[in-house]
């Protein structure tokens, strides 16, 4: 059941965002940009403790914040998330940031264990576009745009990548494809690569090394400021690196 930071309904124009993987790393730091400016939040992560305590770390920000714990690849969660939707209103931002790094340390992809890879693509592609058909409805109705977190690693070929980039690629084709085929109903799609960031699926992608010289999520704040006052329509269909000097789509 989703809990709420404060007290009532937001108001009619207050707009939304809804995060998956916001109790930590990324979809954290999103949550408590995005809180800041005041938007309404629907934030979910697989364990509701730590998604709890996230939500309780913003409420000073005094915006109003749903949580819905579960996991992503549950058809019952994905019904949770549509309910709390369905109880703000409206949908503005649908960050598909909740992603599964799968086997660790990396295996040569002949090697990559099936079952594991399985669930790779579960989280990371069909989640977000079950997720994405899900919502339509309300994206469609406020104009919204979708996000989808990839990665560097869908276009490297690293060796011991295959497995999560793999999934990444597939998430970025799924997002092209996606810009096109809803630009007619008013919803935006782009996807975006953070960048090395200091996060804890960082660490588990290199267990035992040092990844202090990488930088914390905050290195991406002005991508997002940037990302927030985009008309989505003008903007689907792109691939964004949140840590480049450049985000403005050319002419």
């Amino acid at each position: 059941m989703a809990q709420s930071s404060s007290p009532g309904a937001p108001a009619l124009t207050a707009r939304v965002a809804l995060i998956t993987g916001a109790s930590r790393g990324l979809g954290y730091t999103v949550a408590e940009f995005l809180a800041r400016q005041r938007w309404t939040l629907i934030l979910t992560a697989r364990h509701d403790v730590p998604l709890l305590e996230a939500v309780k770390r913003l409420q000073p920000t005094g915006a109003s914040i749903s949580a819905v714990p579960g996991d992503v690849a549950q058809d019952q969660h994905r019904r949770d998330l549509l309910a709390a939707v369905r109880r703000v209103g409206r949908l503005d931002l649908l960050i598909n940031n909740a992603s599964e790094l799968g086997a660790s340390p990396f295996p040569a992809l002949v090697d990559y264990p099936l079952d594991v890879l399985r669930r790779v693509f579960e989280v990371n592609v069909v989640a977000p576009l079950a997720r994405i058909r899900t919502c339509l409805p309300v994206l469609q109705k406020s104009q919204g745009l979708v996000v989808n977190i990839t990665s560097d690693a869908s276009r490297g070929g690293y060796p011991g990548w295959g497995g999560y980039g793999s999934s990444k690629a597939a998430l970025d084709l799924l997002s092209k494809t996606l810009a096109n085929e809803l630009r007619e109903a008013g919803v935006g799609v782009v996807a975006v690569d953070p960048g090395d960031l200091r996060t804890q699926m960082h660490q588990d992608a290199f267990p035992g090394q040092d990844i202090s010289d990488r930088p914390l999520p905050e290195v991406t704040l002005p991508f997002w400021a940037w990302l927030e006052g985009q008309d989505p329509l003008r903007i689907t269909g792109q691939r964004f690196e949140a840590q480049g000097t450049v985000w403005e789509v050319p002419a």
